[in-house]
This record gives structure tokens, sequence and C-alpha cells, in this order.
């Protein structure tokens, strides 16, 4: 996970990241698959995309729903 150092810029790092996403599942739940589709283009791979899901997942701001396989803001 890249986190804002004297190497790493704040806008390379996982936390600037994490507005985009979270602007797109407060609308209301979302697919994994399908957000990913609408990020990957501000991202630098799946890798990226799995970190910040956990950092908010971490940070108790999604939660995924199993049964409709789906991502939802807390």
């Amino acid at each position: 996970m890249l986190f804002p150092n004297k190497l790493i810029t704040y806008n390379e790092s996982v936390i600037s990241k994490i507005p985009m996403i979270l602007e797109i599942i407060e609308r209301g739940p979302i697919g994994i698959k399908d957000l990913y589709h609408r990020v990957a283009p501000k991202l630098t791979g799946v890798n990226e995309y799995m970190d910040v899901l956990d950092c908010l997942y971490a940070l108790n701001k999604i939660e995924f729903d199993e049964e409709q396989g789906v991502i939802l803001y807390v």
C-alpha cells in the first residue's frame, strides 16, 4: 500500500484515490466489477484498486453484501 512520504507524492498514494471511489459508492450500491471499470482509467491497476477498498473497509466506510455481490456505503 502506498502512503505519501518523501518519495511518494500525495497524488501517487492510495489516500488520494479514496474520495474518487467514495463519490461513486455514496450514490448507491455497486458491483465490484462495475466499480473497477468506472475507476480503472485513474488507477495503476487492480492492486491499487484493492488497496483502496482495503483502506475503506478498515475505516468502516464500506461493506460488502455477499448476497447481492455489491459494495455498500456505510
